[in-house]
C-alpha cells in the first residue's frame, strides 16, 4: 500500500500543454457509449473463452511476473559484488549519507559527506568522509575531514555547509549531537588554509557557536546554511531547519559578522502552510526568470534590484524522508520568503526527485557558473545484506538546476556534462515502431553501465481517439507498467534478464484529462526489478508538462544497482536502487516496450552509450593512510 508520502503532488503549470483535444461537446457522450460497448464486447469475449487470461498481452503478462516471496535471498558474492556502482561517487567500503560543504577550492572540487567508518549503517560514531575531483566525476578519497571528539560532537558530527568569506577564508559551520543528544551547531576552520587539498580542520575554541533557542526542541534544531552576505553592514545571514508546536516545517534565521556572536531575527523565514513536520537540510538560492542570467546557476548575492529572479526553498522532509522545493519571492527587507503558489509550498508539492534521494544540498560552482546538486541514495535492501556486501548507499550524479523558463513553475534537473565523458561505444536506432502489447529489445550487448537518451512520438490516430477522461491514474498506486491504458505505458526497459522476469520499467502513461487535454505521467515501476523478497519496491513519479510540439523524451543513467532517470529534459526526475538477481554482468538486457491497449508508439531516435567506470580510490600517497 502506498503511503501518503508516495502519492503524487501535480504541478500547477502555467505553460500551454501538449494539444490534442476533441470536440468538448462529444467527450461526454462518446465516453459513455463505448464505455458501454466495450463492457459487451469484454464480456462476450470473456464467456466464450472462459477466462480473463487472452486479455493480457504476452508483454503484459511477463511484467505481471510476481517476484519470488523470500525473505532472506541466497545472495552469492558475484551477484553482490555487480551491485557496486561503476561510476557513481562511493567510498571504499561502509556506510555514507548526508552530502555536506562541496566548494570548489584552489582547483579541486571538495565534497564532504556523513560517513561511518566502523559499519553499513547510520550510528553515533558518524564522520566526515572528504574527497577530491577535478571534474565532479573522477574522485580521490581524502582521511576523515572531522570525527566526534568533543563534548559537543560525542553524538556525531552531522550535517553542515561551507562558506568562502570575502577575504578568501572558508569556514564550516556544522551540527553536533551531545551526550543528551542536543543539537548544536559548531564552527570548523582549515588548519592550512594554503592547502589545496583542505587536509587538516580545527574546530573552534568556542563551540557550540549556537544552542536551541527557547520555544525550539533539543532534538529539533539542525543543519546551519550561511546563505546571504549583506555589504552594508557586514552581516551574515544562516539558515536553520527546525519545526513549530504545531508540527509546521519553520526555518529560523540568524545573522553574525563573525560566526561566533549570533541574533536571532524575531521573524521566520517561512513557515509551511501545512503540517508537515521537522524541516531538515534547508537550501535557498536564486533562479533567473528568464533573459541572459537563464542559463546559468546563480550566486546568493546577485542583484535582485531589475527584477527576473525569483528564489528556490528547500527542505528534506524528516519523516517521510523526501526532499521538496517550492519557487517563491525572497524579500531581502523582511527576510520572509513567500511560495508562488501556497497549495504547492514546501513539504507538499514539488519535489526534487520522486524516487530514492534525501538531505541534498546545492553548492555554487564558481569555477563553471553553475549550481550543483547532491543527495544521497539509500538502500533499499535489508541491513544484514549491507553488511554482507560491505557498504551502504550512493550518491547521485552531480546535477546542475535552473529554473525551466518554458513553464515558469519548475526546476530543470540534469547531470552535469562531464559524465558524458564516460560515454563509448555509442549505438543510434531511429524510427523504431512499437506495436501495441509487444516490446523490441535492442542489440546492444551488456547493459549494466548506460547512457540512454530517448524520443517517443504516439500515433495521431491513437491520441484523437482517446476521448474519455481518465483522472485517476497515479504512478504509485497503478500497478506499474502492467497496468495498460489507451495511450500507455510506453518506455524502456531496463536491467532485464532475457523472458523480462526481472526488469526495471521506466515509462509514460498519457491520459485525457476532465478539460480535454492530455495529462502525461512520469513513472519508474520497481516491483519487478528483482527476484529477491527482501527489498522495498514501488512504483514512483509524478506528473510532468509535456508542452505542444514536444516529444516525449528520456534519458536514464544505469549504473548497476542504480537507476537515474529524467523526464522532459529534467523536468521531473526518479532514481531507483534495484538487486537483479539474473540481469547481471553480461545477462543485463535492455528494451524498449509498449503496453498500452490501442496506442502504437514510434521510438523516434533512442541513443545509447557505454559507459567507462571511474577511480574511486585514495590520494595518490595517501594510500597508508586508509589500510585497515
Amino acid at each position: 500500500m502506498a503511503s501518503p508520502s508516495d502519492l503524487e503532488s501535480p504541478p500547477t503549470l502555467s505553460a500551454q500543454l501538449l494539444e490534442s483535444r476533441p470536440p468538448r461537446s462529444k467527450l461526454r457522450l462518446v465516453a459513455l457509449t463505448l464505455t458501454a460497448a466495450a463492457f459487451l464486447v469484454a464480456l462476450a469475449l470473456f464467456l466464450a473463452d472462459g477466462s480473463a487470461s487472452r486479455f493480457v498481452s504476452g508483454l503484459a503478462r511477463k511484467l505481471r511476473s510476481d517476484p519470488i516471496k523470500e525473505h532472506d535471498y541466497p545472495w552469492t558474492n558475484e551477484m553482490l559484488t555487480w551491485q557496486r556502482s561503476g561510476f557513481h561517487f562511493q567510498p571504499a567500503k561502509n556506510f555514507q549519507s548526508d552530502p555536506n560543504a562541496a566548494m570548489y577550492y584552489k582547483g579541486w572540487y571538495h565534497f564532504f559527506y556523513q560517513y561511518n567508518p566502523t559499519g553499513t549503517a547510520w550510528d553515533y560514531t558518524i564522520s566526515w568522509g572528504h574527497a577530491v575531483s577535478r571534474d565532479l566525476i573522477h574522485w580521490l578519497h581524502l582521511p576523515m575531514a572531522m570525527v566526534p571528539d568533543h563534548w559537543y560532537d560525542a553524538k556525531g558530527v552531522w550535517s553542515g555547509y561551507s562558506t568562502l568569506l570575502p577575504d578568501g577564508r572558508v569556514i564550516v559551520l556544522y551540527t553536533g549531537g551531545t551526550p543528551e543528544l542536543v543539537q548544536v551547531q559548531n564552527l570548523a576552520v582549515p588548519a592550512d588554509a594554503s592547502d589545496p587539498l583542505l587536509l587538516k580542520w580545527k574546530k573552534s575554541s568556542v563551540n557550540p557557536i549556537l544552542v536551541p533557542p527557547p520555544g525550539i526542541g533539543t532534538s529539533d534544531f539542525r543543519d546551519p546554511f550561511p546563505i546571504w552576505y549583506n555589504e552594508t553592514d557586514s552581516n551574515w545571514h544562516v539558515l536553520i531547519g527546525s519545526k513549530d508546536s504545531n508540527h509546521h516545517g519553520i526555518v529560523l534565521l540568524y545573522k553574525t559578522k563573525d560566526f561566533f556572536n549570533f541574533t536571532l531575527l524575531p521573524s521566520l523565514l517561512h513557515t509551511s502552510t501545512q503540517s508537515v513536520g521537522m524541516f531538515e537540510c534547508v537550501d535557498l538560492y536564486p533562479v533567473a526568470t528568464g533573459g541572459p542570467l537563464s542559463n546559468r546557476g546563480l550566486e546568493m548575492s546577485v542583484d535582485l534590484s531589475n527584477g527576473g529572479i525569483k528564489h528556490v526553498l528547500k527542505a528534506s522532509m524528516d519523516e517521510e524522508r523526501h526532499d521538496y522545493y517550492a519557487i517563491g519571492t525572497f524579500d531581502l527587507d523582511s527576510f520572509k520568503w513567500t511560495p508562488d503558489d501556497p497549495s504547492i509550498d514546501v513539504g507538499v508539492g514539488l519535489r526534487y526527485d520522486w524516487g530514492k534521494f534525501y538531505a541534498s544540498k546545492t553548492f555554487f560552482d564558481t569555477e563553471k557558473q553553475r549550481r550543483i546538486l547532491w543527495g544521497y541514495v539509500g538502500e533499499v535492501d535489508s541491513k544484514d545484506d549491507d553488511k554482507m556486501k560491505g557498504w551502504a548507499t550512493l550518491q547521485n550524479i552531480p546535477r546542475t538546476i535552473l529554473l525551466d523558463t518554458k513553464t515558469q513553475s519548475n526546476l530543470i534537473i540534469w547531470p552535469v556534462e562531464e559524465v558524458e565523458d564516460l560515454r563509448t561505444d555509442g549505438n543510434i536506432f531511429n524510427d523504431i515502431k512499437i506495436g501495441a502489447g509487444s516490446s523490441v529489445q535492442l542489440d546492444i550487448g551488456a547493459a549494466s553501465q548506460l547512457d540512454i537518451e530517448a524520443e517517443f512520438e504516439l500515433d495521431n490516430s491513437a491520441l484523437d481517439g482517446a476521448i474519455e477522461a481518465d483522472v485517476t491514474y497515479n504512478c504509485s498506486t497503478s500497478g506499474g507498467a502492467a497496468n495498460r491504458g489507451l495511450l500507455g505505458p510506453f518506455g524502456l526497459l531496463v536491467l532485464a534478464n532475457q523472458d523480462l522476469t526481472e526488469q526495471t520499467a521506466t515509462y509514460f502513461y498519457v491520459s485525457r484529462g476532465t478539460d480535454g487535454d492530455l495529462r502525461t505521467h512520469f513513472c519508474q515501476d520497481e516491483l519487478r526489478s528483482s527476484k529477491a523478497g527482501d527489498i522495498v519496491k514501488r512504483v514512483v513519479g509524478s506528473v510532468v508538462p509535456v508542452l505542444h510540439g514536444e516529444t516525449w523524451s528520456l534519458r536514464i543513467l544505469v549504473d548497476h544497482s542504480i537507476i537515474e532517470s529524467f523526464a522532459q529534459r529534467g523536468r521531473a526526475v526518479a532514481t531507483s536502487r534495484v538487486y537483479p538477481t539474473e540481469a547481471i554482468y553480461n545477462k543485463a538486457r535492455l528494451f524498449l516496450f509498449n503496453n498500452a491497449t490501442d496506442a502504437k508508439v514510434t521510438a523516434k531516435s533512442v541513443k545509447i552509450w557505454h559507459m567507462n567506470s571511474t577511480h574511486n580510490h585514495p590520494f595518490p600517497g595517501l594510500e597508508s593512510l586508509f589500510e585497515s
